[in-house]
């Protein structure tokens, strides 16, 4: 189907959206189709590889508990946080991992982490982040076996298929009311139907939706970020994965409330939006359940300008909680659009491009959205996107530890901020600028084919070997 928003906002578990909930989802994937085609009466034993990105800092984002979760037929978008805690223990200390075993059909084998094989040198042709699955039987003959790629965002592509899902996105736009693929043609669409971006977005939306459910799942979407933040708020101590990572957020909240006790001092805004940022951040650091948005190494940085948007916004603090809900609605419409041409033009994988393709995406859409809401024209919309991620190219990807943690969380409060600053400049400006968003998505999408790949998810360069882990 052809790409729409709440494929670029979906929940899922963090820390990351390519390395935990892609690898998840591939792996639901394969269990389920042993399950339906009935073999799974017939296999002994399993073989798991993991190549490039995800050998590499697959521990550190949780790529091979995750890839166990789906194995056993759990989905990312409906796993809740205490199934995780509660398999991934039985997992540990049983050594047996019940394949399929969610759907009430599994078998059990006798696997786990430590039973995968990794390649972190190796890099498959379509993608750094490959898998590999393969079952046996007990002559040890292959019963069936699968190649996955995660794209980003939670995508997954299959290999063989990538032709075939191709022709199938390009078919299924036929079907859209008003494609686009390019900020050229949505700017067009805008200009012919004398609609704004979140329009043109809601429109091709209802082509597979009610409004009802477009406008019911969108404010899920926020629901879930709000829930994200208030279950990270409520934590202390540090971070899991042995750097010892302070959680910053509910010291930040106290003493907030002390300085300004109303919520609604301006003068706060950008302490206010950066305790959102870090909030979720730490959620996603935690393995808490998040919104993708576009990918979890990401995730503050859009519900942090929405809650800007909400709370700063002129005539926000008169508004209904009806007038609050459209605000969600077209800002949320908004950055999806603009997430469908980094998607469709470029990429969203911190693994493939960098972070400017995870931060630098989310900053750009968080920008358009704000942009929006606060009565941007497109032309002024479409400049606040190409401003944030002007200033995000280059962005590596070097987490220490291969945790979404240093520099990941920090990160998204800055580029929260960045998105804020980048809508408030279009704002003040007519809509026409040098540089076009199209012109700054493909130099994004050529700075990471030039990026070293040790800036790119592998904990070969950067911060990742620079700075002491313990």
């Amino acid at each position: 189907m052809a790409v729409g928003v709440f494929d670029l906002f979906s929940v899922g578990i963090g820390p990351s959206s390519s390395h935990t909930v892609g690898p998840m989802r591939a792996a639901a994937v394969f269990a389920g189709e042993l399950r339906d085609a009935g073999v799974l009466g017939s296999v002994a034993s399993l073989r798991v590889d993991l190549y490039g990105s995800l050998a590499a800092t697959g521990r550190g984002h949780g790529t091979m508990t995750a890839t166990l979760l789906g194995l056993e037929g759990y989905h990312p978008e409906l796993i809740l946080p205490e199934e995780v805690e509660a398999r991934l223990a039985a997992i540990a200390e049983t050594g047996v991992l019940n394949l399929a075993g969610a759907s009430g059909q599994g078998v059990e084998l006798p696997y786990a982490v430590e039973d995968m094989v990794l390649h972190p040198l190796t890099v498959l042709p379509r993608h750094t982040n490959g898998m590999k699955f393969a079952v046996s039987d007990a002559e040890g003959n292959i019963v069936r076996e699968a190649t996955f790629f995660s794209v980003g965002g939670g995508f997954i592509v299959r290999e063989g298929e990538e032709n075939a899902a191709q022709q199938e996105l390009e078919e299924s736009k036929k079907e859209l009311p008003l494609p686009f693929r390019t900020a050229a043609e949505l700017l067009g669409r805008c200009a012919s139907k004398g609609l704004g971006i979140s329009d043109i977005m809601f429109i091709n939306e209802r082509a597979s939706r009610s409004e009802e459910e477009i406008r019911e799942g969108l404010l899920h979407i926020w629901s879930v970020m709000e829930a994200c933040v208030e279950t990270s708020l409520k934590r202390e101590g540090v971070l899991p994965g042995g750097l010892r990572v302070r959680r910053r957020a509910p010291d930040w909240l106290e003493r907030l409330l002390k300085e300004d006790k109303d919520r609604n001092d301006p003068k706060y805004w950008q302490e206010w939006v950066n305790l959102i940022a870090l909030a979720v951040n730490e959620e996603n650091a935690s393995g808490g359940r998040v919104v993708t948005a576009p990918t979890n190494g990401a995730a503050g940085i859009i519900p942090a300008v929405l809650y800007y948007a909400l709370n700063y916004a002129p005539g926000m603090d008169k508004a209904s909680q009806k007038d609050r809900d459209d605000v969600v609605v077209k800002f949320l419409l908004t950055a999806g659009a603009v997430g469908v041409l980094y998607k469709e033009q470029a990429s969203i994988s911190g693994a493939e491009v960098g972070c400017q393709g995870e931060v630098g995406s989310a900053s750009s859409m968080a920008a358009a959205g704000l942009a929006e809401v606060m009565g941007g024209t497109p032309g002024q919309v479409e400049n606040a996107a190409e401003i944030a991620m002007e200033h995000n190219l280059g962005l590596t990807c070097d987490p220490i530890g291969g945790l979404v943690q240093i520099p990941c969380i920090e990160r998204n409060a800055i580029a929260a901020a960045k998105a804020i600053n980048a809508a408030k400049m279009a704002l003040w400006g007519d809509g026409t600028h040098r540089v076009s968003l199209d012109e700054v998505i493909v130099t994004m999408r050529e700075t990471g084919k030039d990026m070293s790949d040790k800036y790119k998810e592998t904990a070969m360069g950067g911060l990742a070997v620079n700075v002491v882990e313990c």
